[in-house]
């Protein structure tokens, strides 16, 4: 039905089954709305799909290409909606006028978009009727009302404030094992102080397991992964563990043995859902009732290692479409599923990565909400001629990131490591700072530094920031001032430029190329090659 809706300053026409008002807007219903505007906005608000995908403010007229390559659009984006021409975003969106002031629209169920189409906003579900908050006035104010309204439906997470973790990844990726991580442990134990421990967590991140889909611990570790606890935990550290248990590749015992477990299509086809670790990703299903048993039992086994501090990566995985044993729609069959992990792992520290946003609210204590970092800001290959701001990198992590700080009242925001060395390291002291200080204003710090790697004054800094707690306050969209030390994100905020030409051809060429799984595999060789180097 046509509705008028009156905001304080803010008077327009709406079509929706229902209306109610709530403080500085209103409760709408339908399955589809449309909130016709008094003019063409300033800005619309996209929000990505999940941790990874783009999240930034844009200009109504810009075209955000769909990423390249194809081949992975089910791990960075949301792959139902990737050539959407129009300014689009899952659960959310919100458009900014020329008083400043945001006019938001937020889904509170799941399967759900929001799109600007000229002057109309147009929101829908892909499974029917929701309810739908519409709220007008200051930024910062309407996004907080849409979390509080997010936190009445889905909860928050139980955990007070996050830890300071060590992670593996970003200096050794897979380059891991049990000896190597045991003299890097060993490390910072001697860097220590008599009255702290620098590190609340000690994580070990991808490397140990067998395969993706197999984890149990490989030929690296042979004490085995309750060995590594022990060993972790007699320093007074949590002992932390990464897996990607909704992923299966065909190389895995559970590929083989358990192929009825994935994820298919109306033909019967397997899903794809990426590529990665030079093979082809499947998902399984969350709503097979042997994949949830396997998924708690696997939890358990992890609990009874002695780890404590959980990041589960590839979540998207559980909520790409497809057909599944019990028809289920895709985002609530992965909450089902992540359920039944949460409910398995008890009390410990749950953080999700690579997860679909809106749906993992009130399951996870933390929630990376941007790209991984990487040792360098930005790369003209990725973000210019492959137009993919999901790929690592500092800036692609600290855009997103500062986009969705809106969260924090619902979820721990991990913005991901910092760093202090120079080593691979191409961030200059500026770049490093921003990161640092986005890490001080989420109140989650993480590093993969290696104590060898640090000199006496990059140690120095790296004690102070993690015993830095600062009054945090946000002036602005991308302003704060820490301790009232004035912060400006900005630098990191644009989109990139519009592509000549010629660099049009060269991406698509590019892009081609870079479908081709010979060429991923290539690329994955070299960059292997190019760690080790740097690791002997």
């Amino acid at each position: 039905m046509k509705l008028s809706l009156e905001f304080d300053t803010l008077t327009l026409s709406a079509n929706a089954d229902d209306c109610r008002p709530i403080p500085g807007g209103f409760i709408l219903s339908g399955a589809h709305l449309t909130l016709n505007l008094p003019a063409v906005p300033k800005n619309y608000y996209r929000h990505g799909w999940q941790s990874w995908s783009l999240t930034a403010w844009q200009e109504p007229e810009r075209v955000v290409p769909a990423p390249r390559p194809a081949i992975l659009h089910p791990m960075q984006t949301d792959p139902r909606y990737v050539h959407d021409p129009h300014p689009n975003g899952s659960w959310v969106g919100a458009v900014e006028f020329g008083d400043g002031n945001v006019l938001l629209l937020g889904a509170l169920g799941l399967e759900t978009h929001v799109r600007l189409d000229g002057r109309e906003l147009h929101a829908w579900s892909e499974t029917g009727p929701c309810d739908w908050v519409a709220v007008y006035g200051p930024e910062q104010q309407a996004f907080a009302d849409y979390a509080a309204r997010l936190g009445e439906r889905f909860g928050r997470g139980r955990a007070a404030s996050p830890p300071r973790v060590w992670c593996s990844w970003y200096s050794l990726y897979t380059e891991i094992s049990e000896k190597r991580l045991l003299d890097i442990l060993g490390d910072w134990v001697s860097f220590d102080s008599a009255q702290d421990r620098l590190f609340d967590v000690f994580q070990i991140d991808d490397g140990w397991q067998r395969s993706i889909g197999d984890w149990e611990p490989n030929e690296k570790f042979p004490s085995g992964m309750d060995g590594m606890a022990d060993r972790i935990r007699e320093t007074g550290r949590r002992a932390g563990l990464w897996l990607a248990p909704l992923l299966v590749v065909p190389s895995s015992e559970l590929y083989r043995r358990h192929r009825d477990w994935l994820l298919r299509d109306e033909k019967g086809k397997l899903v794809s859902a990426g590529f990665n670790w030079n093979e082809q990703l499947y998902a399984l299903d969350t709503t097979h009732p042997e994949v949830l048993d396997w998924l708690a039992a696997l939890m358990k086994k992890v609990r009874g290692w002695g780890y404590d501090y959980i990041k589960l990566d590839f979540l998207y995985a559980g909520a790409l479409e497809g057909k599944r044993h019990v028809e289920t729609p895709r985002e609530q069959a992965y909450r089902q599923g992540l359920g039944v992990i949460r409910q398995a792992l008890g009390e410990a520290y749950l953080l999700a990565c690579g997860a679909p946003v809106v749906p993992s609210i009130g399951l996870c204590d933390a929630l990376r909400v941007g790209p991984d970092v990487a040792g360098h800001w930005e790369h003209r290959r990725d973000d210019l001629l492959l137009r993919n701001p999901a790929v690592p990198g500092t800036r692609n992590a600290i855009r997103t990131t500062v986009n969705r700080l809106w969260l924090a009242p619902l979820v721990h925001t991990d913005p991901d490591v910092v760093y202090f060395t120079p080593r691979n390291v191409s961030l200059n002291d500026e770049q490093k700072r921003l990161l640092q200080d986005l890490a001080l204003v989420c109140g989650y710090k993480a590093t993969s530094d290696l104590p060898g790697w640090l000199d006496q004054s990059q140690r120095a800094a790296l004690t102070g920031f993690l015993a830095n707690r600062p009054r945090v306050e946000r002036s602005g969209r991308t302003t704060f001032t820490l301790d009232g030390r004035p912060v400006d994100f900005s630098p990191a905020m644009p989109l990139p430029p519009n592509p000549s030409l010629i660099q049009k051809i060269s991406g698509a060429l590019l892009g081609w190329a870079a479908n081709s799984r010979f060429m991923l595999k290539v690329n994955a060789k070299l960059e292997k090659a190019t760690l080790r180097k740097t690791l002997e």
